[in-house]
């Protein structure tokens, strides 16, 4: 009867021993699931949830009569792409040398805007400045001259790049690869507007959104989505209440106000600087996600 009950003792006491590894298996398996997932997270400045890049294309009017002064009284920085031929740049360069003193950012948006004429809707594309019928070689000329001329307005030598109509294929294949050296990041190609994962973003093909006619509410939606995902959004407009493509001075305003009063949760910053953030953050955490 004794080695009975030592015998059953003992089945208990095993028993209840794999019961607590058991325990111990469910208990460490999610918390080093976690623990891992807390180790991947892509970590934004000031522990934000995301990161916001406003950035405007084209060098029109009304990004100095209206984005820049709207951006200034919210104490924001945009990133503004210009087409160096485009007759604002020469017209009002001192302005545009101004919002570059004031911490905006002057981006490379070549000189000619070359994209493709072929498809629906491009019949506003001019033969000359046709990408289709321009050679790789001569897109990496024109764009790093632009380099050129944009330090000569701003004195600055890091920059970032927009493909016109996020087109890429010259005559010759892909003109982006050569210029990789050149820049600290590109936008380009199509895609998600908001990454799922930033171990996905390639810095050289970063998509975006370009929104036309969307209202305020439609663009904080695309901020609190990138939220949600812990990645970001880069806006790409165009006219701020007037020009092409535009947005109205209104929608383009309560989305400011709305980043302007979430600083905490949204960091919002000149494309050059998030995607400076995004490649040191890639490099030292490769799962970064």
């Amino acid at each position: 009867m004794h080695h009975f009950l030592a015998r059953l003792a003992g089945r208990v006491t095993l028993g209840a021993g794999l019961f607590a590894a058991g325990v111990a298996v469910v208990m460490t398996g999610p918390a080093q699931a976690a623990a891992q997932v807390a180790q991947t997270v892509f970590a934004w400045p000031g522990g934000a949830r995301a990161a916001v890049s406003l950035a405007y294309d084209d060098a029109l009017d009304s990004q100095l009569d209206n984005a820049i002064p709207a951006l200034d009284r919210h104490g924001l920085k945009g990133s503004f792409y210009l087409q160096l031929s485009s007759p604002p740049v020469a017209a009002r360069m001192q302005d545009w040398r101004t919002a570059a003193a004031n911490g905006h950012e002057l981006g490379n948006h070549s000189l000619f805007h070359q994209c493709s004429g072929a498809g629906p809707g491009r019949d506003w594309v001019q033969p000359h400045r046709d990408l289709d019928t321009t050679t790789r070689e001569q897109m990496r000329d024109q764009v790093l001259l632009g380099n050129t001329m944009l330090a000569a307005i701003d004195g600055r030598h890091e920059r970032t790049y927009t493909a016109p109509c996020f087109d890429v294929k010259a005559v010759g294949g892909d003109y982006l690869p050569p210029l990789h050296a050149s820049f600290v990041a590109i936008k380009a190609g199509n895609g998600p507007a908001i990454p799922a994962s930033m171990a996905a973003v390639d810095p050289f093909r970063v998509t975006s959104h370009a929104p036309v006619g969307a209202s305020g509410a439609e663009l904080i939606a695309l901020v609190k989505q990138a939220g949600e995902r812990g990645t970001m959004i880069a806006f790409t407009f165009h006219g701020i209440g007037g020009d092409h493509l535009s947005v109205s001075s209104q929608a383009h305003e309560e989305l400011l106000r709305f980043l302007a009063a979430h600083r905490d949760q949204y960091w919002t910053d000149t494309f050059l600087n998030i995607m400076k953030h995004v490649r040191q953050q890639q490099a030292s955490k490769p799962a970064a996600r």
